[in-house]
């Protein structure tokens, strides 16, 4: 298709395509490419970037197929075809198109930017979107022609692998979640809550009691709740309670814009209802909840009520805090070179030590001595929390020799995310693993994950008195951060080291009375420094 055809209109439906801004729309026009195949049609083979011309051609000519309906026309001018129609056909049929007009925008290099006007109709009920995306046009590996480079993203950009776009009555009833005080929690106003109140809606909607209305979502080949992107007749919202605190919430909403792919969580030690979860990422994913990662040496918590737990060492015995430690051939050291040359475990504990905690595996005499405590003590690793939304739940699995020795500073095998960890400190704090929630049982009576054993009174006492002096003592790493935080608090600060990544990821967990709270902040540095005010925010607004 040219860039210079005329406009003409058959039956009501568009069919070429105008010149040099933008393409018609079509009505529902059925397959029939009458076009090439653009990776097999014969023509002398180019190499290298496409140029400026085969990149706005390329564009136009893929933008005017897609808009006359052809999606077997516009696909073979991608290269990867075979994904590109089904997705294609899936934007009209599916998502139930009517109409659509894609303007593009200035290339700049092989991007090329473009805007659709479309409009969704459903059962005689009809509606505008429009939205942004942009196409890369590339070098086809086996003809040289220029093509796009397919992504579902072209079609939306978002849109990721395995998702498609679809209009019609929703799975689920909509839902006026409300926080623990009656105030109504909005992705408008808390745009971290958008996946947990999809995912809430998708649970507990019919229970809330509303009706589904129409619309049109992104849905996932997976487990993950539909995506509302256009609501064309709305339905009647159920009202859902929830534990989150909307003031919790928003100061954890603005603490994690601070830093990019920064997420934080807050828990009531008393309860272990959850008040706040707040991401900032590229990405929609919920990592605050979902992710997994080594939390560095926030885990010491874990570690040191291991060791106190079985006559290892005790808050105020001395301990040794070298340089350089070594355990089956693995050298450890602590940041900076650090030694502490006459101290108790306490201060290794609020130093964050890495050597104290390497010299005492030996004494351990197990292996799994750390596992057992974080799953019989933390909760964690039992992998079947019951919050209300989809969760992971920690993982600390059976590790020997220097693998082991890893994962009592954090590090290793450990997966961890910020509820994760927010839950570990709610546990120090009250001495009792209680599972986090984030709707209340009674909507639907689901057993709560039951850790077996509670920390004695003993170690509880103890540990708790090691976090106070992280937060507080001149020499605690967490005194800085934890400044401007009233109440009895404590803290744990870490940094994860992650291959391939030039610095480290921060971790910080803190308590103040009854507020539990961890971030983490990807390439953010030593604990103290970025996730650390993160977790202030949040306890101060507690």
């Amino acid at each position: 298709m040219r860039s210079g055809a005329k406009v003409v209109v058959v039956g009501g439906v568009f069919l070429a395509v105008a010149g040099g801004v933008s393409y018609g729309a079509y009505s529902v026009v059925s397959g029939g490419s009458g076009g090439p195949d653009a990776e097999t049609v014969s023509a002398p083979k180019r190499s290298g970037p496409p140029s400026a011309d085969e990149v706005g051609q390329t564009a136009k000519d893929f933008l005017a197929a897609w808009a006359k309906g052809d999606a077997r026309l516009a696909a073979d001018l991608t290269n990867n075809a075979a994904e590109a129609q089904p997705a294609l056909f899936a934007y009209r049929d599916k998502a139930r198109i009517s109409e659509v007009k894609l303007t593009p925008g200035t290339a700049v290099g092989a991007k090329v930017p473009f805007t659709a006007d479309a409009t969704v109709t459903y059962k005689g009920k009809s509606k505008p979107f429009s939205y942004e995306s942009e196409l890369t046009v590339v070098r086809g590996l086996t003809s040289g022609k220029p093509l796009v480079d397919w992504k579902p993203s072209v079609v939306h950009p978002d849109l990721g692998e395995g998702e498609v776009l679809r209009a019609g009555e929703a799975s689920a009833p909509p839902i006026k979640a409300v926080d623990r005080n009656g105030t109504e929690l909005t992705k408008e106003r808390y745009p971290s809550l958008g996946p947990v109140l999809d995912a809430l809606r998708e649970k507990y909607g019919e229970e809330a009691g509303g009706k589904p209305g129409v619309e049109l979502a992104i849905e996932s080949s997976g487990d993950a709740a539909p995506r509302t992107l256009l609501t064309l007749t709305k339905g009647k919202p159920g009202k859902l309670p929830t534990t989150l605190d909307a003031g919790v919430q928003a100061a954890a909403e603005t603490a994690v814009k601070r830093h990019s792919e920064a997420s934080v969580a807050a828990v009531k030690p008393s309860t272990g209802e959850i008040l706040a979860i707040a991401n900032n990422r590229s990405d929609s994913f919920n990592a605050a909840v979902q992710g997994q990662q080594a939390p560095g040496s926030t885990m010491k918590i874990v570690t040191a009520a291991m060791l106190m737990e079985k006559g290892l060492t005790g808050a105020n015995q001395k301990v040794e805090c070298p340089k350089t430690a070594m355990y089956q051939g693995n050298t450890f050291k602590n940041l900076d070179d650090f030694s502490i040359p006459d101290g108790t475990f306490a201060t290794s504990f609020a130093r964050s030590c890495n050597t104290a905690f390497i010299k005492l595996i030996d004494d351990a005499k197990d292996d799994a001595a750390l596992p057992k405590t974080a799953r019989e003590v933390f909760g964690l690793g039992l992998d079947n929390w019951q919050t209300g939304i989809a969760t992971a739940d920690g993982s600390v699995p059976e590790a020997t020799g220097g693998e082991a020795a890893a994962q009592y500073i954090g590090q290793g095998t450990i997966q961890m995310n910020a509820l994760n960890m927010a839950s570990v400190t709610a546990t120090a704090k009250a001495g009792t693993f209680r599972q986090p929630i984030i709707v209340p049982r009674s909507l639907d009576g689901r057993e709560l994950a039951v850790a077996s054993r509670s920390m004695s009174p003993s170690v509880h006492s103890q540990l708790v008195g090691m976090m106070r002096q992280t937060a507080t003592a001149s020499w605690g790493t967490g005194t800085k951060a934890m400044a401007s935080v009233g109440g009895d608090k404590g803290a744990k600060t870490g940094s994860a080291e992650v291959d391939g990544q030039g610095k480290s990821n921060s971790w910080f967990a803190g308590f103040s009375d009854d507020v539990a709270a961890a971030a983490s902040v990807e390439s953010g540095g030593h604990g103290g420094d970025a996730a650390g005010p993160l977790v202030a925010s949040v306890l101060r607004a507690g």
